[in-house]
């Protein structure tokens, strides 16, 4: 019944247009295109300039009313973009069953209006109710000069990206309770910054832990992004999930990125590879501490470092001069501002000051390639093959092959290498142990997953990295900011510099006992700076 209506009226809108009615065809056009609904003709509303108070209040109002009803053709038609506006809006009606919807507008703050939405949402004979804030901004219409909604998904909902819908019914996976390695069950309330993780160890193990499906309304995402639960109408029976995380360590975790903007910081046990805390500061959701792919600076030189030693170049005590500048095929490298040069140094002094120079010098000896790097990286520290299987979706770091300059530049973190916080932390482990384990979230036992495998370092290059990491943390730029931690501990600092960005990146990774962890800090200044304290105050937790 309902299509065979439709078509009846777009058949009869197509006879009332060539028969020439001008307001019956600048209705259905003016819609479709985004020109909206209002006024008979639009070379009378056309006009410039930002749209003025009467402007504003009169098309949010008017979109307003046209959601309420349920209008989700008329409503988007008061926007810039009816086509996606139409589809969201059919949506919030049908797949997610959203009724008896009550918006109330603030004061308008220039041409952007506040509102609060309150309605009801129902399925499968139960109904809850749903209120939450968004806005709206009205713009002058490019094309017709007439005041529109500036349209953006999050209009419909402060939560929605572009390519979102709504919908409600059964869960596409059974509620989880993920517990941490003792048992305390992990909440987003507590942790905000696991709340991603949590919805995607939902998608991924529900129907493993033995749980039964909820009835929710959901953000259903484009991507391979978990659904995003916004509210329960009938619980499922959750299945508890064991994950190897730490609330201990998790909560210092999260207490430390927040005082730095675009931050991450991963910690895990080098002994086992279990991670025990992942928390990002980030407005955006992105897990970048396991998915980042930036540039990690000189905390790269620890595996640099593995590959002078490994194939016999220098070692801790022997050769590595740090001059001011060294030339790479036509590229002039520099170090720090104040680094008094050093042409004695050796490969722990150069290591513990950061001293790009010395690693650039050592690249060109025999017998090393332009695929050393890239061997050392996957072959001992597991790293660019594409193969960890962590339980969530993470990187597993780049190391590719480069000739060129690119080749002194990849060994001091710059290039085309590419890292996150998790990889680093994994570096830092591998060192200080001597064997890779790859890092893992969730047991591989609960879905038969093989990890992945690396041979690791030689003890006797593990025994010198370690140490050079002591000495970083206790003589080198790893000084103050790992200044009164007790035990055995040493780390390595970095500052990727990124095209356009006017500060580098802050790196920082190291390790206390048998914890390691790893942190980045977006335009945080050197690595010590910002870096530097979210990996102490991890370490002083979980140690």
């Amino acid at each position: 019944m309902g299509k065979g209506v439709k078509v009846a009226v777009v058949g009869g809108v197509f006879a009332v247009m060539v028969g020439g009615a001008g307001y019956g065809a600048y209705n259905i056009v003016s819609a479709l295109n985004g020109n909206g609904g209002g006024g008979s003709n639009a070379a009378e509303t056309r006009t410039s300039g930002p749209p003025d108070q009467d402007e504003v209040r009169e098309t949010s109002e008017a979109f307003f009313r046209a959601w309420e009803k349920g209008q989700a053709t008329q409503a988007a038609s008061y926007t810039n973009n009816a086509q996606d506006a139409g589809a969201l809006l059919a949506a919030y009606g049908e797949e997610a069953r959203i009724g008896r919807v009550d918006i109330t507008p603030g004061a308008p703050r220039g041409t952007t209006v506040p509102f609060t939405v309150k309605a009801t949402v129902s399925a499968d004979g139960v109904s809850k109710p749903l209120r939450y804030t968004s806005t709206l901004t009205v713009v002058r219409g490019q094309t017709t000069g007439r005041a529109l909604v500036d349209w953006k998904p999050a209009v419909v909902h402060p939560d929605l990206k572009d390519g979102d819908t709504l919908v409600t019914g059964e869960s596409a996976q059974p509620p989880i309770e993920a517990v941490d390695r003792d048992g305390t069950v992990l909440t987003r309330e507590k942790y905000p910054s696991l709340g991603p993780v949590l919805d995607t160890l939902r998608q991924k193990y529900g129907d493993k832990a033995g749980g039964s499906p909820a009835v929710e309304l959901s953000i259903r995402h484009t991507t391979d992004e978990a659904d995003t639960p916004l509210l329960t109408l009938a619980a499922g029976e959750p299945g508890k999930l064991r994950t190897t995380l730490s609330t201990g360590v998790q909560a210092a975790a999260e207490k430390a990125v927040k005082d730095f903007p675009e931050s991450s910081v991963v910690a895990l046990k080098p002994s086992t590879g279990e991670v025990l805390a992942v928390a990002n500061n980030r407005g955006d959701g992105f897990n970048a501490a396991f998915q980042g792919q930036v540039a990690p600076g000189s905390t790269m030189k620890i595996i640099t470092a593995a590959m002078l030693i490994d194939h016999g170049v220098t070692s801790m005590n022997g050769p590595a001069p740090c001059p001011d500048t060294a030339t790479w095929q036509s590229q002039t490298f520099k170090n720090l501002t104040g680094m008094e040069p050093d042409e004695g140094a050796t490969l722990a002094n150069s290591f513990l000051r950061s001293c790009n120079t010395a690693f650039i010098k050592l690249i060109d000896e025999q017998p090393l390639t332009d695929t050393s790097l890239t061997e050392e990286a996957q072959e001992r520290f597991g790293l660019g093959r594409d193969d960890w299987k962590t339980g969530i979706a993470s990187f597993d770091g780049s190391v590719p092959a480069s000739g060129g300059p690119d080749r002194a530049a990849n060994a001091i973190g710059q290039g085309q290498v590419q890292m996150n916080p998790l990889n680093m932390a994994s570096v830092t482990a591998t060192a200080i142990t001597g064997a890779f384990r790859q890092p893992y979230l969730v047991s591989p036992e609960l879905d038969d997953r093989r990890l992945a495998q690396a041979k690791g370092l030689p003890a006797e290059t593990s025994a010198q990295l370690k140490e050079m990491m002591r000495l970083t943390a206790t003589q080198g730029t790893a000084q103050q900011a790992m200044s009164g931690l007790g035990g055995d501990i040493g780390a390595k600092t970095g500052s990727a510099e990124v095209d356009g960005n006017a500060t580098s990146d802050s790196w920082f990774t190291g390790f206390r006992g048998d914890v390691a962890a790893a942190a980045m800090a977006q335009q945080g200044g050197h690595g010590g700076d910002a870096a530097g304290p979210i990996v102490a105050a991890v370490l002083r937790a979980g140690g």
